[in-house]
């Protein structure tokens, strides 16, 4: 932080990702600097960020305001999912309605590489559609609430992974649940490619270093990716990524708040 800091700031960063991660651990030893770390609720035992950490939703738009106020929060920092459209909206919202600053911190999106085999969509019952009516071996690396339009496919094949167990099971005869926390390797990714036998990867654009290596393992052994489009996010100012450059932008806009 800044010297420039004129009092002690209130920061609620909006979180579930590494860059909120990344964020939360650089503020933690700020004095200047209290950060609450709200994440969605969806797993289990989320990682100790070293921040005062909130786990669930605010109730809406309203909720987000009251609660603003009664924690006397100073700043927004959303590092949320880049598919979390519906919380980047919320928090702007909150945001102008009490005239808070606000920054959204982005991550690049992926290119197209030779040899990627692309089928682009906007919503799961897409994404099934394009499985076609053939039975295939599909890597599907969804949450339990998208994934479950799948079980209006149930011909196919499913692996799918997830940090915590599916609960309630997937309502499909044949799936199998990995339990696994990323990030994972190449060497990780080709061995589960090949292990499983997957011949096609569903997959949303999250985009980032972090997820990359299943699409190069895709584009190695020429494995069809039906990617889901990401959703359209509010007009928020934005730094993208949390690398140096972009944190030291961060830590002047809050020092400027």
């Amino acid at each position: 932080m800044s010297a420039t800091s004129s009092h002690h700031k209130r920061l609620l960063l909006l979180g579930g990702t590494l860059e909120a991660r990344r964020i939360a651990a650089r503020l933690a030893g700020e004095p200047a600097v209290s950060v609450t770390l709200s994440l969605a609720g969806r797993t289990r035992m989320p990682i100790d960020n070293g921040v005062t950490t909130r786990s669930g939703g605010f109730g809406g738009v309203t909720g987000l305001v009251h609660w603003l106020e009664d924690h006397r929060i100073d700043a927004v920092i959303v590092a949320t999912h880049p598919f979390a459209a519906q919380m980047a909206h919320h928090a702007q919202h909150a945001a102008a309605h009490l005239g808070l600053p606000i920054v959204r911190v982005t991550r690049p999106g992926w290119q197209r590489q030779k040899g990627d085999r692309w089928l682009e969509c906007d919503t799961p019952q897409q994404a099934m559609a394009l499985l076609g009516e053939t039975p295939r071996r599909v890597l599907l690396t969804f949450g339990r609430q998208q994934a479950a339009h799948f079980e209006a496919a149930p011909h196919h094949h499913y692996v799918i992974r997830s940090i915590d167990p599916i609960d309630p099971p997937l309502a499909l005869p044949h799936v199998d649940n990995l339990i696994a926390r990323g990030p994972f390797t190449l060497e990780q990714e080709r061995r589960l490619l090949r292990e499983h036998a997957i011949d096609v990867l569903v997959t949303k654009h999250s985009g980032g270093e972090a997820t990359r290596p299943k699409l190069v393992a895709a584009r190695e052994q020429g494995i069809d990716v039906i990617m889901m489009r990401r959703p359209a996010m509010p007009d928020t100012p934005t730094v993208e990524g949390v690398e140096d450059d972009s944190m030291a932008r961060l830590l002047d806009w809050l020092s400027a708040c």
